[in-house]
């Protein structure tokens, strides 16, 4: 553990990464349901707050529940949500062309957003497990005619029980290889996703950290939206990554098991 111990008894709120925070893919990470357990317990706020857009809320509530955490649909907020709510908020897109998993697609329709091959009016594209080369050639050349282009996550791997495989990110350097072209990404790192989910739970960025196992998302994000950040050794970033990085987490430890022991200690 590094870290101000002090500072850490002051947070009120935690918003806590999924994919190697709590579980790595279908295994749930040793200690991780005592940590909710007792933010449960003590009156502390809590969102799971997670880059992965191929599933929905509802979804990651049944993968919690069979994990062991019990929690609703409301605590949670994927990048996929916060796409569908930047859209509607911030732009007159409504007809999309999407490069996503049959959920993230369902997530665009449920909002109201027509889901078109031809003449769509933006390019969106997520973590895509049923990725297929004809959905890479229709976005490489509506790319190509200019269209605004979005995506839900700059993360370059996904990881699972079995290793790391390629996420949103890389799907996006390959369609830019072919284009040229980068989209404006929604989710971490970018502040509007700490905004949305300081607003879900009434958070201010004071007494609120964000909890999570990568430097260029989950800490980046921390860092630009001006709350503290915990970095867990339990995902993509291991110490070594540290010895080079611009900058340093507020608190790093191993997992989460070390955080609750942490929270618990003096």
């Amino acid at each position: 553990m590094t870290g101000d111990l002090a500072a850490l008894r002051r947070i009120q709120n935690f918003l806590l990464d999924l994919d190697g925070t709590i579980y790595l893919g279908r295994n749930i990470i040793p200690g991780a349901v005592e940590f909710i357990e007792f933010l449960r317990g003590s009156g502390r706020n809590f969102l799971f707050f997670t880059n992965n857009s191929s599933n929905n809320a509802r979804e990651y509530a049944r993968k919690l529940g069979g994990l062991g955490i019990a929690c609703e649909a409301e605590e949670i907020l994927s990048s996929g949500e916060a796409t569908v709510r930047y859209l509607l908020s911030e732009t007159a897109y409504r007809r999309v062309y999407a490069v996503g998993t049959p959920s993230f697609e369902g997530e665009l329709r449920d909002a109201g957003f027509e889901l078109a091959e031809s003449n769509p009016e933006a390019v969106v594209i997520g973590f895509d497990n049923t990725l297929t080369y004809a959905k890479l050639e229709r976005a490489c050349l509506l790319l190509r005619e200019g269209l605004p282009y979005f995506a839900t996550n700059p993360d370059k791997v996904c990881p699972t029980e079995y290793g790391y495989i390629p996420d949103c990110g890389s799907i996006a350097a390959l369609l830019r290889e072919a284009t040229g072209r980068s989209p404006e990404f929604i989710g971490k790192p970018n502040p509007v996703m700490i905004r949305m989910g300081m607003q879900k739970i009434g958070a201010t960025a004071e007494a609120t950290a964000m909890v999570g196992d990568r430097l260029y998302t989950d800490m980046q994000m921390a860092y630009n939206a001006g709350i503290s950040s915990i970095l867990l050794l339990s995902g993509e970033t291991k110490r070594a990554d540290l010895e080079g990085a611009e900058r340093l987490p507020d608190l790093v430890f191993a997992s989460v098991r070390e955080l609750h022991e942490a929270l618990c200690s003096g």
